[in-house]
């Protein structure tokens, strides 16, 4: 899957010698991976292609005059678009020269010495498993080792969990882990393993108990019934029969549809983003966005903290029109989209999918001890029209 690597931000900062460098901060999936230099880019760039040759994307030219604004912001853009470029290879993005890159990069941002920790590995129940792991050990390398929550982000392979989650301390954040896929009919693929079936017959429990699926009364009857009874396969067999099962539920947002300014609680999953909005005369109204109707969406930085638009292309009775979703997770939302798209090939290759480490973060909602989920990941389209700002 595709990373969203973005550079909002860069800074000029003075050398010891009175020269003067710019340092970017390197964004992946809207949190900060870690600071570069240009020349540390440029240098990677050139590790790159001793490898790989001319498949390596494009790396932007040197100035060799001092820059001026415009020129500074045309480099920021040009080595997002490159990073972007490079992350769609996935040969290059299991290659040890792009992993070390970004081991160490993080490491040096964070300042953070390869040493013995412990890390604390959440469960879809809420129960956790302590790890003994290395400072520096990969998302990769600490899901080997393990053979509620606002999910923000799906760990990349190469990312480092322990120094992600000490930058983050001020989101109280948390690693967890659950499975990562959109249709549900996919969980017959993973019953076949008991490690996988507990996994899912935990966070089938939960989305039950955080009433994140809408079950009928007799639905809800034979649930209670089968979990009574620990029959574990039954169960999630007719969960699976439930109204918005195995959907990634987001948080409240504002939307533009029906009219500007409703909000709106957002299902995604089984090939459609269903969206319960209220209307400013207080009634309710569900949408269903159909996948296959949609044509391209995109993700922009507001500019404000924190803030993100996602907007997507429908075809509303023949008439494409854009709409809007403001929501802190937009990237969430993208990548469940990407997600149910390549879900048919997964289909097709019968490949099981995935169980996935993500950083979570505790929050508090009207009762001290709810805890929600999210993902915020990468932006995308399904016709590669993606744009993102």
């Amino acid at each position: 899957m595709k990373l969203h690597f973005s550079i909002p931000a860069a800074e000029e900062l003075r050398e010891g010698r009175g020269g003067r460098y710019v340092l970017y901060s390197l964004f992946l999936e809207g949190f900060l991976l870690g600071k570069a230099r240009y020349r540390q880019l440029r240098r990677w760039n050139e590790q790159l292609r001793q490898v790989f040759g001319s498949t390596v994307p494009a790396f932007p030219p040197k100035f060799y005059l001092a820059m001026t604004q415009s020129m500074a912001d045309e480099r920021r853009s040009q080595l997002e678009q490159y990073l972007q470029n490079v992350s769609l290879d996935a040969n290059i993005t299991k290659s040890e020269v792009f992993i070390n890159f970004f081991r160490k990069l993080q490491l040096a941002t964070f300042k953070i010495q390869t040493l013995r920790a412990f890390l604390d590995v959440y469960l879809a129940d809420g129960s956790n498993i302590t790890l003994d792991i290395q400072t520096s050990d990969t998302a990769e390398r600490i899901l080997q080792k393990w053979a509620k929550m606002e999910i923000i982000s799906k760990v990349a392979e190469f990312e480092l969990p322990y120094v992600s989650l000490q930058s983050m301390k001020e989101l109280d954040c948390k690693l967890g882990i659950r499975k990562w896929y959109m249709d549900p009919s996919l969980d017959t693929l993973l019953t076949d393993c008991k490690a996988s079936m507990n996994l899912l017959y935990m966070q089938a429990i939960q989305e039950v108990k955080r009433n994140w699926i809408k079950p009928t009364e007799g639905q809800m009857q034979e649930l209670e019934f089968l979990q009574k009874n620990r029959n574990k396969a039954k169960f999630l067999e007719k969960i699976r029969e439930v109204q918005f099962y195995g959907y990634v539920r987001l948080d409240l947002c504002i939307c533009d549809y029906p009219e500007v300014g409703c909000s709106a609680e957002i299902y995604a999953g089984n090939n459609e983003i269903n969206c319960c909005i209220k209307l400013p005369t207080n009634q309710t109204k569900e949408v269903s966005f159909k996948i296959n109707r949609l044509r391209s969406w995109q993700v922009t930085f507001l500019g404000e903290e924190g803030t993100l638009e996602f907007r997507f292309e429908y075809n509303d009775s023949g008439t494409w029109e854009w709409i809007i979703l403001y929501t802190k997770q937009a990237f969430l939302l993208s990548s469940c989209l990407k997600k149910m798209i390549s879900e048919q090939m997964i289909k097709e290759t019968n490949k099981v999918p995935e169980m996935v480490s993500v950083k979570c973060q505790s929050i508090l909602e009207k009762k001290n001890d709810l805890l929600h989920s999210k993902i915020i990941c990468t932006g995308g389209s399904v016709n590669n029209e993606c744009s993102s700002s």
